[in-house]
């Protein structure tokens, strides 16, 4: 089976009296004859491509989510086609074969094994998409059996859901050190410094760009953005500066193309993280951009920028409204790239993957043997427990009352002394509910924080969609 992403680019000349209503980057699931139909008979891929067309209004409207069920559905296929067995099959045959599934994708051979995440999420992925057959009388029923649970609200509201049996029960997830404890979190912060374990100059190390590494890595620690949010932040959407220090964080405003799913939000950085930010782009920045002559192919030229927004080739545009291929074709007024982190002859850097890889490896080389691989994600799953525990703690609700009584920002302190922790952290992370925020907690294992705000099961979407926030980890 072949996996297509649509683009509509030259749609013009397809001899078509209309532009295709499917959406750009969406997957296409086609059958390695290339065709649709038998006889007239449409095949199963009709049935799946309309479904993965419909994701975006049915919960899943970001393009990696579309990629990733699309993936889930093609090897559930490919297994069926194996063995001989209709993707709309009755319930027996279809329970038959998941169970064959399971040994292959568990404890069958090494080149097609998978973890219980992958798994969990497949089985997730799929119980929707059969569900949404039967609903559309393309399948005569779900495949998967379903045990009833109270979920507990952090209101108090108890809500029944349905549990998946075939979902399995991972390992501790500490084991997998998916966030970063505090000693290895200022390690790794050192170490992207050029500084070795005490915090002094690490003199056998001869890297470049230490000023950038650290301070958009601690952006990321301190704000919990997603690679794609902090890779293609502007450095004019970076916060000002306060005119004191405060206890309560700074507001980090993030535009919709950017955010998972287009859908913005408000989270924040702390202020001596703000202000490594604010080192690095006056000092290591300013002369990387300074007279550069770097230039994208079909260039954005940007005049008169602001907080809000600047002239984009002679018309005003908000940032909020850029997307993310438009931000890496940005040119600042004196050249360079208008993107907060950029390489030394100011054109954008984006390769943050590799530069946690090797860090890691010299931290692993050097000075902890034990530290763990770290990928971009991990910032994101770090920052979760950090603020949780903070939030749990009462930290930030103390420096919110203090910063309220001496005539600070009203507004955050008043919403940080009044909300519940798991509320305030769904808001920073942007999940659309607290049940996924509750179950990314799980999966993160948080119960030496905060035993009840993560012991329960979730219903299907706040499942696939705490599962999707580990999408692409090594």
């Amino acid at each position: 089976m072949i996996l297509h992403f649509f683009s509509r680019a030259g749609w013009e000349d397809w001899d078509v009296g209309r532009q295709p209503l499917i959406g750009e980057k969406m997957p296409v699931l086609i059958d390695d004859d290339l065709k649709f139909e038998d006889d007239g008979v449409p095949r199963a891929t009709v049935a799946m491509n309309r479904w993965l067309r419909e994701l975006p209004i049915s919960g899943a409207p970001a393009p990696k989510s579309w990629k990733a069920y699309a993936r889930v559905l093609k090897a559930w296929v490919e297994f069926l086609n194996i063995l001989g067995i209709h993707p709309f099959a009755d319930r027996r045959e279809l329970r038959d074969a998941l169970s064959c599934y399971a040994e292959h994708r568990l404890s069958g051979p090494l080149t097609a094994r998978w973890g219980s995440a992958s798994w969990n999420q497949a089985v997730t992925v799929l119980a929707v998409f059969y569900r949404w057959a039967v609903e559309e009388d393309y399948a005569p029923a779900v495949p998967f059996s379903f045990a009833q649970q109270t979920l507990l609200r952090p209101d108090g509201t108890r809500v029944e859901i349905a549990r998946n049996l075939a979902a399995v029960r991972g390992g501790n997830a500490h084991a997998t050190r998916r966030y970063l404890e505090q000693s290895y979190e200022d390690l790794l912060r050192h170490a992207l410094a050029g500084y070795d374990p005490s915090g002094d100059r690490d003199t056998r190390f001869r890297g470049r760009e230490t000023g950038r590494n650290a301070a958009v890595v601690g952006l990321a620690l301190s704000s919990g953005l997603r690679l794609q949010e902090f890779t293609f932040l502007t450095v004019h959407e970076v916060p000002p500066m306060p005119r004191r220090r405060t206890g309560v964080p700074q507001p980090l405003i993030l535009a919709p193309p950017t955010a998972k799913g287009g859908r913005g939000r408000a989270t924040w950085i702390e202020h001596d993280d703000l202000a490594a930010v604010w080192d690095y782009i006056t000092m290591e920045r300013s002369v990387a951009v300074e007279q550069s002559r770097w230039r994208p192919r079909d260039p954005l030229q940007v005049e008169d920028p602001d907080y809000e927004g600047a002239r984009v080739n002679g018309i005003r545009r908000r940032w909020r409204e850029l997307t993310v291929d438009e931000r890496a074709r940005l040119v600042e007024p004196g050249g360079g790239s208008v993107l907060l982190a950029v390489q030394a002859g100011g054109e954008p850097f984006v390769d943050w993957a590799t530069v946690l890889k090797r860090t890691a490896a010299r931290i692993r080389d050097r000075f902890e043997p034990a530290f763990p691989h770290v990928h971009p994600h991990i910032t994101r799953h770090t920052f979760a427990m950090r603020t949780l525990e903070r939030l749990v703690r009462g930290y930030y609700r103390q420096a919110a009352q203090l910063e309220h009584d001496t005539g600070g920002d009203d507004a955050l302190a008043l919403y940080l002394t009044k909300a519940d922790p798991l509320l305030v952290l769904r808001d920073l992370l942007g999940h659309a509910s607290v049940a996924t925020t509750q179950a990314y907690l799980h999966l993160l294992d948080t119960q030496r924080i905060y035993r009840e705000a993560a012991e329960h099961a979730v219903d299907e979407p706040a499942a696939a969609a705490a599962l999707a926030e580990f999408e692409g980890e090594d």
